[in-house]
């Protein structure tokens, strides 16, 4: 079957749009050839800094044909009836209808239509002008002469040729003709634009991926990451060093090159003195640089070599580029060791931030504290809502105190590292580079000499920042973190800021899922409703503990089950869950929750209809023995799991609810609930009413499947 190639070739695609947008037009183009009849093997997209290409196995060259048959009006309909189902299906005279015969609704007339397959160069030729004139970009642009019409083609730089080729693997491949602006679609694509810019024709995918390479084009992206991340380990190596490596600066940087040439350049060593963080940012952020250390340092030390990756094999070896590089990550590190010495000064105007550091306790002798004075003096937003920063310190603080309680953390610490964690915010060197925040704020307050557990909060309170984050180091940081995200989550609900939907502007899922994720595996006891005071708010952190506790592995039936809409103390309800999980996987509990949900459901049923139910179980009706040992065991049995319960011992609560097993089955073989006699029938059904009431210290049992 014949293969499809596409090519999009146009000046710089941004790297960050790169990947989606060879995506985008894999999916609209197989969907549209899927919707149009045609199928194919496999399709894969690649692209480049300057080009989006598809390669399409196996397409087959005509859609099948499609059969319809039309229901038309009965034989002996009148003549302007039977006019109209010839014109809509598309037949010159009833003779070329098929007559139905139906012994009830009488002989109709029906129309068997066939519409012939279409070769599948027609189809492509269709097709392709709409997907590239709606391509999806989330940026875009006109260009050139014809960009002055109306409906011109917008693109996200100007796009230059179009390829596209159409055959079987052994046989000459064709052109499939359409246009897009004057760009006509053709078999000549270029190469490198420096390297290699004159057109030349290729014809299918393997032999327009080795022109590329001798037009020094790489065009799988992944190929160009693995050549700049090995060149690049290797270059650091032979240098007695090792690389930083970034994940995401390699994704980037190889959408900036489509001839990866890998080199080192370096700075003067006096640079070192700044904080490696800041020297990562600044060489990555303004060159798209990687940084290097020496083997075996520790995380924290860099060497003054980085490595950069150029688009052109210089004839001078790369010296120039180097050179070039060199002398911009030399300025910039130049203003961030100027950012790094400031930060550690007196702030000009502390005469007038007094009133601010007596509000917070603030001692402006130190360089952190008077930042932290310039945030509330300066009334800096947060959101225009909820209030300024200072504001929300002085919040988080109140809640940080009550929280040290619960967490066990040093009150005095506690109020420190509340006070300081937001002050790197007016800092320069967090003002240059934001994702330093927390980071800086721990370094600078070191350098004043804050408890390590202070400066360690301080850079800790943001975390955790997603579900692989790591925790506060120790109770101190937590219960900072703990306020700062329940400050956020309260702040947000009370102006009715919520998520909906995909949306999530703040990221609240996110906060909620930090708290969720402290409080279960800090194995903290915390009553939301004492901090949160929202039952939305609690509504939302439940949805948050599903997700979290479905993503170990829980059961939805079983967090259902153990899940109550007021119950606020998270670490509970996932130590039930854990419990209840084990208990049901065994033998013994699976039998017990059969009898158990038996008996509620009968229950259940009972009170729909509105069936007469003792208040309590009046031993002196209990006439038969199965009954009789079943009130005594779910008397027992409730109260040693009320006990278990109370000791927050679920494992032996379930243990002791385990010993009703033997007198339910007894019971309800034995037994007939809806006995004649009604105060017998109601003391009966009060009796299975004991057994839901004990069950549910624990679980609703009603909820599990199975």
């Amino acid at each position: 079957m014949p293969d499809l190639l596409l090519e999009l070739r146009s000046e710089e695609i941004p790297a960050q749009m790169q990947r989606k947008a060879a995506g985008d037009l894999r999916k609209l183009v197989t969907d549209a050839l899927v919707e149009a009849g045609l199928t194919y093997e496999g399709a894969r997209e690649y692209w480049t800094p300057r080009r989006l290409t598809l390669d399409i196995r196996g397409l087959t060259a005509r859609s099948a044909d499609q059969h319809e048959e039309r229901k038309g009006p009965r034989v002996d309909a009148n003549e302007k009836a039977i006019e109209g189902f010839l014109r809509g299906a598309g037949l010159a005279s009833i003779s070329e209808a098929h007559v139905h015969r139906d012994p009830k609704k009488g002989d109709f007339y029906v129309a068997h239509i066939v519409k012939p397959g279409r070769a599948a160069e027609e189809v492509i030729a269709e097709v392709m002008p709409g997907i590239i004139r709606n391509f999806p970009w989330p940026k875009s642009m006109r260009s050139g002469v014809a960009s002055a019409r109306p409906g011109a083609l917008r693109w996200v730089r100007p796009l230059q040729t179009i390829l596209c080729t159409f055959g079987p693997e052994n046989e000459e491949t064709q052109v499939i003709p359409f246009e897009v602006d004057g760009i006509v679609a053709s078999n000549l694509t270029a190469g490198h634009r420096f390297h290699a810019p004159d057109l030349f024709t290729v014809r299918r995918f393997a032999d327009y991926v080795e022109k590329l390479e001798r037009a020094f084009v790489v065009l799988d992206a992944d190929r160009r990451k693995d050549m700049i991340l090995h060149d690049a380990r290797d270059l650091a190596f032979a240098s007695g060093l090792e690389l930083v490596e970034d994940e995401g600066l390699l994704e980037e940087v190889s959408g900036l090159v489509e001839w990866p040439q890998v080199l080192m350049g370096s700075f003067e060593e006096s640079f070192l003195s700044i904080p490696a963080e800041i020297i990562r940012l600044t060489i990555k952020t303004n060159q798209k640089c990687f940084v290097t250390r020496p083997q075996g340092a520790e995380t924290g030390t860099l060497s003054n070599r980085f490595i950069l990756v150029a688009n052109i094999a210089a004839k001078d070896g790369g010296a120039e580029i180097v050179h070039g590089n060199g002398k911009v990550v030399r300025a910039r590190l130049s203003d961030a060791k100027h950012f790094w010495t400031r930060d550690q000064g007196n702030l000009p105007d502390l005469h007038a931030l007094k009133p601010s550091a007596e509000k917070f306790g603030l001692d402006l002798a130190k360089p952190l504290d008077q930042r932290m004075a310039k945030l509330d003096a300066l009334n800096v937003t947060f959101h225009a809502k909820i209030g300024t920063q200072g504001e929300r310190v002085q919040r988080i603080r109140a809640l940080a105190a009550k929280l040290a309680a619960v967490t066990g953390a040093d009150a005095a610490l506690v109020d420190r590292a509340a006070v300081l964690a937001k002050a790197d915010l007016r800092t320069e060197a967090v003002g240059e580079f934001p994702e330093l925040q927390g980071v800086m704020g721990r370094k600078y307050a070191l350098l004043q000499g804050e408890s390590p557990s202070v400066a360690a909060a301080i850079e800790d309170h943001w975390k955790p920042n997603g579900p692989s984050d790591r925790l506060p180091e120790d109770a101190v940081g937590l219960t900072i973190a703990l306020a700062d995200k329940l400050d956020t989550l309260t702040g947000f609900w009370a102006i009715d800021e919520k998520p909906t939907g995909s949306k999530d502007p703040y990221a609240l899922r996110r906060a909620a899922l930090g708290v969720i994720r402290m409080l279960l595996e800090r194995k903290i006891r915390l009553p939301l409703l004492s901090v949160a005071r929202d039952a939305d708010l609690l509504s939302f952190f439940h949805d948050r503990l599903k997700v979290y506790l479905r993503d170990l592995g829980a059961r939805h039936d079983i967090i259902d089950a153990v899940l109550t809409p007021e119950a606020d103390d998270l670490l509970m309800v996932a130590r039930r869950a854990e419990a209840l999980t084990a208990f049901i996987t065994s033998e013994e509990g699976r039998n017990l929750l059969a009898g158990t949900k038996r008996a509620t459901q009968l229950l259940a049923a009972e009170e729909k209809k509105g069936a007469a139910i003792a208040a309590s179980v009046d031993p002196a009706l209990l006439t038969l023995d199965a009954e009789k040992t079943l009130h005594a065991a779910v008397v027992t049995a409730s109260a040693e799991a009320a006990r278990a319960v109370a000791a927050e011992d679920f494992r032996v609560a379930m243990e002791a609810l385990s010993a009703l097993r033997g007198p339910v089955d007894r019971f309800f073989d034995d037994v007939l609930v809806n006995d004649e006699n009604p105060a017998i029938r109601a003391n009966r059904l009060a009796l299975l009413g004991q057994i839901r009431a004990a069950t549910g210290t624990v679980a609703d049992f009603s909820k599990i499947v199975g």
